[in-house]
């Protein structure tokens, strides 16, 4: 994904977004890097120019919580962008180890059965569906497979029809993958799915150099399906409790609107199996894309 440490490549990514008026630096004449100089943000930091090199170039392995703060401050990180900064000082042994686990446990299974007005779905941390219940498979129908968040908005010609606002859902996604990458840079499945939407789509590459971070919440969306049309859908992302690298996807409608109305049309019309269930994320976008 790069040659350089995820730490280096995201303090870099961050500390060129920045112009050096947005940090109250004045900026003259022509700069030959965009953003700002890593001599700006060792000072904005308070820390030698030295370090903060060696930090973008991994050859710092253990900056202290007081740097990782101070640098975040200089590089006007969020407290998502912050703890993202702080998961990828971790080393290996202090990461979570089941990240690669897939399965979806049975009581979440039929719980998501028991809902037959509420599509929901479970993502893993590649944004591959895991599980979803028959509504939320009716719901994106339109869809080749419904198996990869991130492919269905940027490789499937459906995603731009299906997501009003494509821009945001795109951000979206690759910010959550990148957020799931802080937990675990090493993580195989990561690496493969960024590999082949980057290598399919560049708007997909160009976003994730950009290293935007965050994990999925509660907000809604403006949805439009093949067969029942426009869509305005809350939703909500819970983490699964005993699988944390698992999160439940709940989109609901507001009671007696056009949009309740349009998921009981497809409640009546999905067909069976009643859910589908992955037993395995698909590994080989190439392959079905040709």
């Amino acid at each position: 994904m790069s040659k350089g440490t995820p730490l280096g490549d995201f303090l870099r990514a961050r500390r060129e977004a920045l112009k050096p008026h947005d940090v109250g630096l004045p900026e003259y004449g022509r700069r030959r890097v965009p953003g700002l100089r890593r001599e700006e943000v060792a000072l904005l930091a308070g820390v030698s120019s030295d370090y903060y090199i060696r930090l973008e170039q991994g050859r710092e392995n253990s900056p202290s919580p007081q740097v990782l703060d101070a640098v975040a401050r200089a590089l006007q990180l969020d407290a998502e962008a912050t703890d993202h900064l702080n998961r990828l000082c971790l080393t290996a042994s202090q990461r979570p180890r089941d990240w690669g686990e897939t399965a979806v446990g049975q009581q979440l299974l039929q719980l998501m059965d028991g809902w037959e007005h509420t599509p929901a779905f479970v993502v893993g941390p590649a944004l591959d569906i895991l599980a979803g219940n028959s509504l939320a498979v009716a719901l994106h129908s339109g869809f080749d497979q419904f198996d990869n968040l991130a492919r269905m908005v940027f490789v499937d010609p459906a995603g731009r029809d299906f997501y009003q606002e494509w821009e945001r859902a795109a951000h979206s996604c690759v910010a959550e993958i990148r957020a799931a990458y802080g937990h675990d840079p090493e993580s195989a499945r990561i690496a493969e799915v960024v590999a082949e939407l980057s290598a399919q789509s560049e708007e997909f590459a160009e976003i994730w150099h950009m290293h935007e971070v965050k994990s999925k919440s509660q907000e809604g969306k403006h949805l439009k399906h093949p067969l029942v049309g426009d869509v305005h859908i809350k939703f909500a992302a819970f983490t699964v409790n005993g699988a944390s690298h698992q999160q439940l996807v709940v989109y609901q409608a507001e009671p007696a609107s056009p949009t309740a109305a349009a998921f009981e049309t497809l409640r009546t019309t999905a067909a069976e199996p009643k859910q589908v269930r992955a037993a395995a994320p698909v590994a080989d976008f190439a392959v079905r894309e040709q």
